[in-house]
């Protein structure tokens, strides 16, 4: 009996696992057609088998990789017969990385020349308790920019619902972008449709990706942003980020504050 039972994080990726067995060997492989690494977390049960990676393995397969070597499995008794199953659990990004970029200096997410307050920060009450994110006050079609450069790696723009509950936040509109440290930005309630930018697309810093609006778990119009780590278990290690504002030059951003872009 051969069976991967597969456990994704958030939605299904274009990824998948298979076998290939020669000389009574058998080879877990896996293809992965997404923009960005995929992690898969393996927990096996063996019978008459021998694991190259024991019975557990977290393994990362960089973008667009076919036949990505995942473990090998021999017999410990060739005269008997064998068999394995494995239940994977499995998250966007390489979930092993504990080391970013702590000094990068982040562009404010609006336009030039405006001032956005900041409603909800760091440990926010609302919806931001324990999670280092921020909400700046954008209303329903204001432009939105990208804070730092990368790779768009996930849209969704197709929703039109929300509510103050954590409920709706399956309509979430967003972007995500990957940046060259491995992290993520999720710029997130945007506009039906709202969204300029495509999976695969290289992104400049302060380049125009979308349009703010109230979708998903919001309880008024606002741009969520924040950036993050992956884990496989679906958790996310969010980032505190410094930005270039009008009076300095790195900050956190803090709530009930407004902040002004001049560049």
């Amino acid at each position: 009996m051969i069976c991967f039972n597969l456990i994704f994080s958030q939605k299904k990726w274009d990824v998948k696992f298979y076998h290939e067995t020669e000389n009574r060997e058998i080879t877990i492989l896996g293809d992965n057609n997404e923009d960005m690494p995929m992690s898969a977390k393996f927990t096996f049960k063996l019978d008459n088998l021998n694991s190259t990676v024991g019975n557990e393995v977290t393994v990362v397969i960089p973008e667009k990789t076919k036949r990505f070597p995942v473990a090998k499995l021999s017999p410990k008794n060739p005269n008997q017969a064998n068999q394995f199953s494995s239940n994977n659990m499995i998250n966007f990004g390489d979930v092993t990385l504990r080391d970013y970029d702590k000094d990068y200096i982040y562009s404010l997410p609006f336009e030039t020349g405006k001032t956005q307050l900041i409603y909800q920060g760091y440990n926010g009450k609302f919806s931001h308790q324990n999670v280092n994110a921020l909400d700046f006050n954008l209303k329903i079609g204001e432009k939105i920019f990208a804070a730092r450069e990368g790779k768009v790696v996930d849209v969704v723009d197709h929703n039109t619902q929300n509510c103050g509950n954590i409920s709706c936040a399956k309509f979430n509109n967003n972007i995500v972008i990957m940046h060259s440290d491995g992290s993520f930005a999720d710029y997130a309630h945007l506009k039906y449709k709202g969204a300029a930018v495509k999976v695969g697309d290289l992104i400049e810093k302060g380049q125009f990706i979308g349009i703010s609006g109230n979708t998903g778990f919001s309880n008024g119009p606002h741009l969520h942003f924040s950036v993050f780590l992956n884990r496989i278990d679906g958790k996310r290690d969010y980032i505190p980020t410094h930005f270039k504002t009008s009076e300095n030059e790195a900050t956190l951003l803090q709530e009930g504050k407004s902040y002004t872009k001049d560049y």
